[in-house]
C-alpha cells in the first residue's frame, strides 16, 4: 500500500511552518477587528482557502507523484464534505451558548486550532496502528459502514448537540460569569478572578470536533496512508471551516441530502478499506502471507470520481428539492444575541425549537 516515492523531507516541515503561520496570522487579524463577516468577505476567504488547496495538490504533483496529489484531493474533498454537515451542530453551539455574532469567527478560529491539535494525535495514532497492524482495516471499513447505515436510517443525527462530560464537568467546577466579555477567557470581578462562558464555547467546538473526526479520519485512511497526506488534508478542510459558517447561512437548511451523500460516500471508502485488507491477506491469527491479486484494491482516481460525483449529485437534488421553499428572513444564521436571555449554555425554547427543525431536516 506504500509508495515507492518518498515526501522530501524540507516539504514537510515547509508546509508545516507555512501552514502554521498562516493560520497563526488568520487568529491575529480576528483578535484584532472581532466582527460579523459580510458575505463578500467570506465568500473571498472560501475562494482564497479552496485555491490554496487546489495549488497545493499542483506543488505535491510537482514535487512527488500524481498518485499523492490525487490522494489529497479525495482526502480534501471527503473532509470538506463531512465539515460541511457538521456546521449544523456549530449553528446550535453558537445558539445554545448565546455566543454574540462578532465574537463567533474568533471562537470558530480557535476551536478549529483545538480541533486540529486533537486531530493530529488522533492521526498519529491511527498511523502507527496501521503501519503495525494491516487487519485493522477491516474494523475501519466495518465501523464506516455501520455509520452510513445509521446515516440512512436518520440515527446518526450530529446536529443534536450534546454537551460532553468535559463541558458538563467544567461548568460545574470553574467559577464563571453569567456573560461574555469580548473574547476575554478570565476576567476579574469583585476582586476575584473568574472565568467566562468563551471558554466553554471553545472546547466545546474543539471536542465536539474530535467526535465528528471518528469518522472523517478513518474515511481518509481509506484513501491514503501517508499521515502528511491525512493532516494536510484536515487542515486545508478546517481553515475555510470559519468563513464557510458565515457564508452558507441559512443555506445549510437546504442541504437535505447531504447526509445521505455522505453515507454512501462513507459506504464506500469503508468497502474499499475491507477490500484492501483482503487483498493484503494479513491477519493476526496467521502468519505473514502473499497479497490475494484476484481481490481488486480500488484506485485512488476511482475513489475521487465517486466522491466528487456523489457531493455534486447530492447538492444539486438538495438545491432543486428545497427551491422556493425558504424565504429570505429564513435564510439568515441564527444569532444568539436574539435569543432569551439566561446563563450561556442553558437550552431555551428557540434552541429547541431548532433542534426539532434540523431533525425533522433529517427525516425529510
Amino acid at each position: 500500500m506504500w509508495r515507492d516515492v518518498e515526501l522530501p523531507v524540507w516539504f514537510e516541515v515547509g508546509t508545516f511552518i507555512a501552514l502554521t503561520v498562516l493560520l497563526l496570522a488568520d487568529l491575529a487579524l480576528i483578535t484584532r477587528r472581532p466582527h460579523e463577516p459580510s458575505v463578500r468577505e467570506a465568500s473571498i476567504w472560501v475562494t482564497f482557502y479552496i485555491a490554496l488547496a487546489l495549488v497545493f495538490g499542483l506543488v505535491l504533483l510537482v514535487v512527488t507523484n500524481g498518485e499523492y496529489a490525487t490522494q489529497f484531493y479525495a482526502g480534501w474533498l471527503t473532509e470538506y464534505s463531512l465539515s460541511v454537515d457538521n456546521l449544523f451542530v456549530f449553528v446550535i453551539i453558537m445558539a445554545r451558548f448565546k455566543v454574540p455574532r462578532k465574537l463567533q469567527q474568533e471562537v470558530l478560529m480557535v476551536g478549529i486550532i483545538i480541533a486540529l491539535v486533537l486531530r493530529g494525535i488522533f492521526i498519529l495514532l491511527g498511523a502507527a496502528v496501521i503501519e503495525r497492524f494491516v487487519w485493522v482495516f477491516f474494523l475501519f471499513g466495518a465501523f464506516l459502514v455501520y455509520t452510513a447505515i445509521n446515516l440512512v436510517r436518520g440515527h446518526g443525527e450530529d446536529e443534536d448537540y450534546e454537551e460532553n462530560a468535559l463541558i458538563r464537568r467544567m461548568k460545574k467546577v470553574l467559577p464563571m460569569t453569567a456573560d461574555f466579555h469580548g473574547n476575554k477567557i478570565r476576567v476579574s470581578q469583585g476582586g476575584k478572578k473568574l472565568f467566562t462562558p468563551m471558554i466553554v464555547v471553545f472546547l466545546a467546538l474543539g471536542t465536539t470536533d474530535l467526535l465528528f473526526a471518528l469518522d472523517s479520519i478513518p474515511a481518509i485512511f481509506g484513501l491514503t496512508q501517508e499521515s502528511f497526506i491525512v493532516f494536510t488534508a484536515n487542515v486545508f478542510a478546517l481553515m475555510g471551516l470559519r468563513q464557510l459558517y458565515f457564508l452558507l447561512g441559512g443555506l445549510l437548511k437546504r442541504l437535505v441530502y447531504l447526509s445521505y451523500g455522505l453515507a454512501v460516500i462513507l459506504a464506500f471508502i469503508g468497502v474499499k478499506l475491507i477490500l484492501e485488507a483482503v487483498h493484503e491477506n494479513q491477519y493476526p491469527f496467521l502468519s505473514d502471507r502473499e497479497p490475494i491479486e484476484s481481490v481488486p484494491e480500488i484506485p485512488i482516481w476511482l475513489s475521487l470520481a465517486v466522491i466528487l460525483g456523489v457531493l455534486v449529485i447530492a447538492t444539486v437534488a438538495s438545491l432543486l428539492k428545497t427551491r422556493g421553499q425558504l424565504t429570505p428572513a429564513e435564510g439568515t444564521a441564527v444569532d444568539p444575541q436574539e435569543q432569551p436571555t439566561g446563563e450561556p449554555g442553558e437550552p431555551d425554547a428557540a434552541v429547541e425549537s431548532e433542534d426539532r427543525a434540523t431533525r425533522a431536516r433529517r427525516e425529510d
